[in-house]
């Protein structure tokens, strides 16, 4: 994680020996467990998991990481290294949890969401230490949920295979913290491998791997403006999806068509969000198709229009963004880039040659940073 030399440095991470002294230090014992998730980047298929479609991620090498032991009664005490130390402890009752509107509210989703489907839960100390950017379309929601759930899973024997794990972590955001996002992001952390992109049907949640084309890599780019789902212009777009999907006669927009969009008589901008989820479908498709034949231009140029799509359609991409995309597509040796996660800023991903892919992402980085209002921060490769 590299940041250009005008960037003020962020938090650094702990190693696992600095988070395993934090927790005895907390705590006054060790550890009895570990855990750990990773990131995920979405390499094409944005806005899509809500409207049962089709998405296309890979995880990161960044990941969440938890130590955990019992308790003997029904506490549970957590303490985050990636928040300010006001709000780094948190101490609740199990069967008493209430959203509070901090980052503990996805631990107590996951507590509340468990309770319903195991008896053997009990309290718990817990530390966390995440390299997972925050507000940065990564997932570092999912990260934690999931890191959490193997925990508890490991700890207290619970049996949870990764498809339930990934299920109770969706069902923590969406019904406890009350963010409307989709499948996908539970799913890709924790189904997802190194080196392969992850094909989900997220009306089916069938999936398949797909390893990126020989000699290239990933770039991904933290743009540096902040988002956030459980508010705003994300929820209006899943509301606008769901009318467009009544209006249009259909149970979701992943069974509409371009013809019947056509002939229908539907306003914009919902016109215009539909058009958008019904081509960002057909592009996955395309994509994995691409992936299968190793044709990494081909994988490029749907990324280049599925950012043209989210900018223009779907309306979530930013001017900064934008320019760090467009500055991305410009470089020699890219086949093609986009913005990744829900939108409003956030990462960009990219596909590149690998040989030049450090060179590009250090460059692209540093020229954003020089000549904007956000610094850029390079995450892979």
């Amino acid at each position: 994680m590299t940041r250009p030399p005008n960037c003020a440095p962020s938090r650094c991470p702990l190693t696992d020996e600095q988070h395993r002294a934090a927790f005895v230090e907390r705590f006054g014992r060790e550890p009895a467990t570990s855990a750990r998730a990773p990131g995920r980047v979405n390499l094409i298929g944005e806005h899509t998991d809500y409207n049962g479609g089709f998405v296309l991620p890979m995880i990161t090498t960044q990941d969440t990481r938890v130590l955990m032991a019992r308790r003997d009664d029904r506490r549970a005490r957590l303490w985050s290294a990636n928040v300010d130390a006001a709000q780094s402890e948190v101490e609740y009752e199990l069967g008493g949890e209430r959203k509070a509107d901090g980052w503990a509210d996805y631990v107590r989703g996951v507590t509340a969401v468990l309770r319903d489907a195991v008896s053997t839960l009990g309290g718990f100390d817990a530390t966390i230490t995440s390299t997972v950017p925050l507000g940065s379309g990564l997932s570092s929601s999912a990260s934690l949920e999931v890191a959490m759930l193997r925990a508890l899973n490991g700890l207290f024997g619970l049996g949870l295979d990764a498809s339930a794990i990934a299920r109770l972590a969706h069902r923590a955001e969406t019904e406890f913290v009350g963010v409307p996002v989709g499948v996908m992001d539970q799913m890709a952390v924790s189904l997802g491998s190194p080196h392969s992109a992850l094909f989900i049907d997220t009306r089916s949640l069938e999936r398949e791997s797909f390893p990126l084309p020989a000699a290239t890599a990933l770039l991904i780019i933290d743009s540096g403006v902040p988002h956030g789902h459980a508010a705003g212009e994300y929820r209006v777009r899943r509301q606008e999806c769901d009318t467009a999907a009544r209006q249009l006669g259909v149970a979701s927009l992943r069974d509409a068509t371009l013809r019947q969009l056509e002939i229908s008589t539907l306003p914009n901008p919902l016109r215009k969000r539909a058009r958008h989820v019904i081509t960002e479908n057909q592009r996955v498709l395309e994509a994995t198709e691409a992936l299968r034949q190793r044709r990494a231009a081909e994988f490029g140029a749907l990324m280049n229009a599925s950012h043209e799509s989210l900018r223009v359609d779907f309306e979530v991409s930013t001017p900064d963004v934008d320019r760090l995309v467009g500055q991305t597509q410009s470089e020699a040796g890219v086949f093609g880039a986009r913005m990744t996660g829900g939108g409003f800023g956030g990462a960009i991903v990219g596909l590149a040659d690998e040989s030049h892919a450090a060179a590009i992402a250090a460059r692209v980085a540093a020229n954003y940073s020089s000549h904007g209002r956000y610094c850029a921060t390079v995450l892979a490769p």
